[in-house]
């Protein structure tokens, strides 16, 4: 098998508070892998992926990146080539243009010119919202906010992007318009979520994270057919749902 895109080996973390919120966690992520990282609230999700691009370091147990070790040193690396599109877009958007808010990764890396223009001119492309570049981010409905917010970080052209609840106060459309969208993005991704049935449309491979522990790992239509294994860590499929697409 390929390098890990991601290695998360033996990270343990505990807050000023006390609080341990991961556990001897063990993680490979490879090139291509779109994998579902699910769990109840209070499982440690956040705190997993904040290690994954610098906002929090390890420690105990590392975190490497295409075989780079986080670390003080090398933050600023990670950060470019592991991009989080956060559940709110707002707490990423706060230039005057959307022009603006995705030109401002780039420029602060000193892409300038020609260079930079091409450069959001693909991010907007990708996320198909190029005819929003002069609109104000404040005015935007909210599935077009997170579209920004993802042409913001693949304007940093990441190598995995991280997304955090991505379904999280969208419609059903704008759900399935995003769901296309994330097809069409060739990077590994990692996509935080507690839907499930977006996990099992895009996901071939989930994780399964409580109490900062990973208590399973595999592919997504066995985890999610497995009644008991969801009970156990307060994991549910939606009233209704056709339980004939799983297990």
């Amino acid at each position: 098998m390929s390098e890990p895109t991601i290695a998360v080996a033996g990270l343990s973390f505990v807050y000023p508070d006390g609080t341990a919120a991961l556990h001897d966690i063990n993680l490979h992520i490879h090139p291509g892998e779109r994998i579902a990282l699910l769990g109840p609230n209070g499982a440690g999700k956040t705190t997993l992926i904040l290690h994954m691009n610098g906002i929090h370091l390890p420690q105990q147990g590392t975190v490497n990146v295409s075989g780079l070790p986080l670390t003080r040193d090398t933050v600023m690396e990670i950060r470019r080539r592991v991009g989080v599109v956060f559940q709110d877009p707002d707490d990423q958007l706060f230039m005057p243009t959307v022009w603006e808010d995705v030109a401002f990764g780039p420029q602060n890396l000193g892409l300038e010119g020609a260079a930079l223009d091409a450069r959001i001119h693909t991010a907007l492309a990708a996320v198909e919202v190029a005819d929003l570049a002069d609109r104000p981010p404040n005015h935007l409905s909210f599935g077009q906010k997170r579209r920004v917010a993802i042409a913001g970080v693949l304007a940093m052209e990441p190598e995995i992007l991280v997304f955090d609840e991505p379904t999280s106060n969208l419609d059903p459309a704008t759900r399935r318009e995003l769901s296309g969208i994330l097809r069409g993005l060739d990077l590994t991704q990692l996509i935080v979520t507690h839907d499930l049935p977006y996990a099992l449309e895009l996901c071939e491979r989930s994780v399964i994270i409580d109490r900062g522990r990973i208590v399973a790992d595999g592919a997504t239509r066995l985890l999610l057919g497995d009644g008991d294994l969801l009970r156990s860590h307060r994991l549910e499929l939606p009233y209704g749902f056709d339980t004939s697409l799983v297990g």
